[in-house]
């Protein structure tokens, strides 16, 4: 079976559902399953540390879960037209599968959330892109053969499945919204089908 991580850091659930999603659209896939895994919190006090295992949610990831996919979906809420700290702080971590290009030539998406409709939605998705392409895995996007990209008014764009939560996290993932990150999770899945043969 050819499996796919779906890896995601989510503050207030927006993006955990969209991974939820972006998996689904995997499994739609024949052959291919997802691995969903989650990142801990980064605490700006030293001692502070997250339990070994989260309360609810995905298990936190592990370098081996990037090692054992065939393909990755990538998943932050935007802080300020980046990803999350704790996403970056993981990557930060993965030197080691660079040097000996563990994940070269795998296929990685990327989704995203954001406060605003102008928060950085697509610089988002970009700067986690950046990691990915220094390991050398190949980038998947959404074409405009979705219709969802040329009709969504809020979140949506090729580069990725984006959502636009509202300042008061009070939007919640929309249809078009939906439709995308589960088109994302096909597409990434079907690729990294062909690739792995």
């Amino acid at each position: 079976m050819t499996e796919i991580l779906v890896l995601y850091y989510s503050h207030t659930g927006a993006v955990r559902e969209m991974a939820r999603l972006v998996a689904r659209g995997v499994e739609q896939v024949a052959g291919v399953s997802a691995r969903l895994r989650t990142v801990p919190k980064v605490s700006t006090v030293c001692e502070a540390t997250q339990p070994a295992v989260p309360d609810a949610g995905a298990p936190y990831a592990e370098l081996k879960d990037l090692e054992e996919c065939a393909g990755l979906a990538l998943g932050s809420p935007t802080r300020f037209g980046n990803m999350a700290a704790p996403m970056k702080y993981f990557w930060d971590s993965t030197g080691e599968l660079w040097r000996n290009a563990r994940l070269a030539g795998k296929p990685a998406a990327v989704f995203t959330s954001t406060a605003s409709l102008h928060g950085g939605q697509e610089t988002t998705l970009v700067s986690m892109m950046l990691p990915l392409l220094h390991h050398g895995m190949l980038i998947v996007g959404l074409p405009y053969s979705e219709p969802e990209l040329f009709a969504t008014a809020s979140g949506g764009t090729p580069y990725g499945a984006s959502h636009y939560a509202g300042a008061a996290d009070e939007h919640p993932v929309s249809e078009a919204e939906r439709r995308l990150c589960i088109a994302l999770g096909r597409r990434l899945a079907g690729i990294a089908l062909k690739l792995d043969r």
